[in-house]
């Protein structure tokens, strides 16, 4: 398995204690940044993530910053993706089977560095359901 995976200034520790449980499940990581506190734009490392997905260059991906929303909305932008934001495992458990969500969202200010990594673990656990939900996905593009 492949995952992307970038976030902003916000994310950095977040996204650390991630990118590290990923390798150690034997599960390749494209880190598109950013890795300082420094200030950044999340649409900066959103897209890359975007753009790996979408390509199938990697096969999810998972994008952080301070409340989810700003990186979440630039990745949905992208033809294809349909990113979940998620702050409960529950919530990554259904963005997966009954959504399809290729892309998870975390809000690195809301959840806390346990939380967040159960969530990853939650949302890459589960598949895709189909049946009924497929019907459902499958108007999401306009």
């Amino acid at each position: 398995m492949k995952i992307a995976i970038g976030g902003d200034h916000a994310a950095l520790a977040l996204k650390s204690k991630i990118i590290a449980y990923l390798k150690d499940q034997g599960i390749e990581v494209t880190n598109y940044g950013t890795d300082t506190e420094e200030s950044v734009d999340y649409p900066d490392f959103g897209h890359p993530v975007a753009k790996d997905v979408t390509s199938g260059a990697a096969d999810l991906g998972i994008v952080i910053c301070g409340s989810g929303n700003g990186i979440n909305m630039t990745v949905n932008k992208h033809a294809g993706i349909r990113s979940a934001l998620c702050w409960n495992e529950e919530l990554a458990a259904l963005a997966r089977q009954h959504n399809d969500a290729n892309i998870l969202a975390l809000p690195a200010r809301f959840v806390s560095e346990e939380e967040g990594l159960a969530i990853t673990k939650s949302f890459l656990a589960h598949q895709f359901e189909g049946g009924r939900h497929e019907r459902r996905v499958n108007k999401i593009p306009c």
